[in-house]
């Protein structure tokens, strides 16, 4: 059973909290019915990404064993049949389809086409990373493009699920954000090649430090411009009812410059969701902008 566990990674489902970004975002997390609709759309995602974690480890066996790390994940060490790993691939899909089409039962609009629009897009998101997995990750900038426009899938999900309207700002910060991210992790590949002399992924020999060090300013620097244009933008004045929101700006830059420390400086960027789990400081950042945040849209307006 530990190594079931292992194999769907559910510590990976911090990623998911996504899907809870357009209710954070639209004021509200107070509505029973979003937050309900938007916590089963967070399980059938999770659900979806464990049975794209099955198939990424079937693929990637072989590569996986020669890995100093990779090598103890279940299917490359041997601890999980890759027959196994198929079944329990195809359980995690049905399992996120039947989670999802329990919407229905929580559908407060006047018919269910959003909730048909919410199963479309998880299903979207499988069917991309089923190919991200077999070819596209092959190819530099294309792979780290599709796992950001798979955050942005997310969020277009949450947004659906509670019939939010997402603000085009948060769809491009969404993007970038998660871009800088996956930037950073290539950042370790590169460094584990330039040390070892062979590339952890096919296409890491097309990346190199300079080339990673620029990307990850670039779209580090987009992102806060994105953010503080969302915060000043009349829409979400209008929608939130506040001119406040660019004060929590300050929480975003302390919070992209200790991410780029943790990638330059300390060299352990290799896995974000460890990151947010270990890194006391960026727990404190994060907790004190959505402290920030909540208070000016629910207590102080």
């Amino acid at each position: 059973m530990r190594d079931i566990i292992k194999l769907i990674r559910p510590k990976q489902w911090l990623k998911n909290i996504f899907v809870l970004v357009p209710i954070f975002f639209g004021g509200s997390l107070c509505d029973k019915s979003d937050m309900i609709t938007g916590l089963i759309t967070f399980l059938s995602f999770s659900f979806a990404s464990s049975s794209i974690y099955c198939f990424n480890d079937i693929l990637d066996k072989e590569a996986d064993s020669k890995h100093p790390v990779k090598r103890l994940r279940p299917i490359a060490s041997g601890s999980v049949s890759v027959t196994k790993g198929y079944m329990l691939m195809i359980i995690m899909i049905i399992l996120s389809i039947v989670s999802s089409l329990s919407l229905f039962q929580f559908n407060a609009y006047e018919n269910s086409y959003n909730c048909w629009l919410v199963i479309a897009v998880i299903l979207s998101y499988w069917v991309l990373n089923i190919f991200y997995c077999a070819k596209f990750k092959q190819y530099a900038i294309v792979d780290v493009c599709i796992i950001a426009f798979g955050f942005v899938l997310r969020i277009l999900a949450g947004g659906l699920a509670a019939n939010i309207v997402l603000s085009h700002w948060i769809v491009l910060m969404t993007f970038l954000l998660t871009l800088f991210l996956s930037f950073a992790k290539r950042r370790d590949d590169v460094i584990m090649m330039n040390e070892t002399g062979e590339a952890p992924r096919k296409n890491t020999i097309r990346y190199n430090i300079t080339f990673i060090n620029q990307a990850i300013t670039i779209t580090a620097s987009v992102t806060l411009v994105c953010y503080i244009m969302y915060t000043v933008s009349p829409e979400v004045i209008a929608q939130l009812h506040t001119r406040y929101l660019y004060l929590t700006s300050v929480f975003v830059i302390l919070g992209l410059l200790r991410y780029i420390q943790i990638t330059v400086v300390d060299k352990r960027s290799g896995d974000p969701t460890k990151v947010m789990l270990r890194d006391r400081f960026t727990q404190l950042i994060v907790l004190l902008w959505a402290l920030s945040f909540m208070f000016i849209i629910y207590i102080l307006k």
